[in-house]
Parts: structure tokens; C-alpha cells; sequence
């Protein structure tokens, strides 16, 4: 079985140069087939995630610097019902804590803690959440470009076990070895750029678990202070 160069191919580079069209990401992308497609489609499904837990872990660790002061205040004077009123108010993480907390006093000092830590965990897990799609994400999408390589690799063998006059050229080639390679590139590009955020979104997630863990110990404190 030979491999026939074309005309065109042996013609001089400055003549090649002239007539083949500037690579286009559109069309380049478009080789790869519906693994592009779906490349396409977890991406933008991952920068809405990406987005929507963004703003949702930002809201999270916002929160006023004189709350704690303020519940400390309340506590000291007596004045249960206006430090739960207040953390009612405060539409944070660290307020709804504080608030389980406030709704135990006078009971053992673990049973407080263990109540304002399981507010805690759950806080923390609405944060995390739809985050293992992210990752899975960012998984995939590495898998699918090296499915779409080998697929592309299939259609070159194909080709060259098709050609009934045992001469192959190097255009039969080139389609299936081009998909191989743009779907290889798509997904390790949407596999980097998705685990990326993913490591974003978990270190500002770590960040408001210390935010978190901090007003914790400030609230136990505050109950442990001599009266």
C-alpha cells in the first residue's frame, strides 16, 4: 500500500502559503465533532456553577465587624431576646451559629458547642454544594478529548484500510488525525481551566471555614467569661 502525496503538496511553499486559509478556532473546533459539543455544553455549564458559587461564598464571608461585639453586649445585659433578634437580622453563616448558640444557653457547655458546630457543618456543606460536579467536570473533560483522539485514529485506519487501489493520500488522512488532535486540545483545555476554578472556589470555601471556626471559639469564650 503506497502513500500518494498530492499536487498540490509538492508545489512551492510560497504558493501553499498563499492559497490555504488562516486556521480559524470556529472551523478548527468544528473538525472535532460532537465531542466539541459537549466539551462545549460542560463548560458553560461549569462557569454557571463557577458563578453561582462565587457569589453565593462571597455573601457567606461578608459579614459586619460589630456583630460579635453587639451579641457580646446583649449577652452581658441580659438581653437574650434582642441578641437572637440581631442574629435574625444578620443573614450570615457566623449569625446563624451565634443564634443556635444563644437558643442554648443554660445548658452544659458541650451541648452548646456541639449545637453551634453542627450549624456550622451544615453551613459548610450548602457552600460545597454542586461543587463534585465541578470536579467531575474537570475530570471528564480531559477523558473525552482522548476518546475523540482515538475515535479520530479509528477513521484514519479506516480510511486506509478502505482505499480499494492500495494508494492512500494524505488528505484521507488528515481528517481523522485533525479530530484526534482538536478534541485532545479542547479537552485539556476545558480540563485545566474548570479544575482551576474548582481549587478556587474550594480555598475561598477554606477561607470562610476558618471565618467560621474563629467566630465559634469567640462565642464560647463569650459564654465562659466570669459573670
Amino acid at each position: 500500500m503506497l502513500l500518494q502525496i498530492p499536487d498540490s503538496m509538492a508545489a512551492p511553499l510560497e504558493q501553499v502559503a498563499e492559497t490555504q486559509e488562516p486556521m480559524n478556532l470556529f472551523h478548527m473546533a468544528a473538525y472535532g465533532g460532537w465531542i466539541m459539543v459537549v466539551l462545549a455544553v460542560l463548560l458553560a455549564l461549569a462557569i454557571y456553577l463557577f458563578i453561582e458559587r462565587l457569589v453565593v461564598i462571597n455573601k457567606a464571608k461578608k459579614e459586619d465587624k460589630s456583630f460579635m461585639d453587639r451579641i457580646k453586649d446583649y449577652i452581658h445585659d441580659g438581653k437574650i431576646d434582642s441578641a437572637l433578634n440581631l442574629c435574625k437580622q444578620t443573614n450570615t453563616p457566623s449569625a446563624r451559629m451565634v443564634e443556635k448558640g444563644i437558643t442554648r444557653i443554660g445548658r452544659p457547655m458541650q451541648d452548646v458547642q456541639v449545637a453551634v458546630e453542627n450549624v456550622g457543618n451544615l453551613e459548610v456543606a450548602n457552600l460545597e454544594k454542586n461543587l463534585v460536579i465541578v470536579a467531575t467536570i474537570a475530570a471528564i473533560a480531559p477523558m473525552l478529548g482522548f476518546l475523540g483522539t482515538v475515535m479520530g485514529m479509528v477513521q484514519t485506519f479506516y480510511n486506509m484500510a478502505g482505499s480499494a487501489s492500495g494508494v492512500i493520500e494524505l488528505t484521507q488522512l488528515s481528517e481523522g488525525m485533525y479530530q484526534a488532535m482538536v478534541t485532545t486540545i479542547g479537552g485539556l483545555i476545558v480540563g485545566i481551566l474548570v479544575l482551576f476554578a474548582y481549587n478556587y472556589l474550594v480555598s475561598r470555601i477554606d477561607a470562610v471555614v476558618r471565618q467560621l471556626e474563629g467566630r465559634t471559639l469567640e462565642f464560647m469564650d463569650l459564654l465562659n467569661e466570669p459573670a
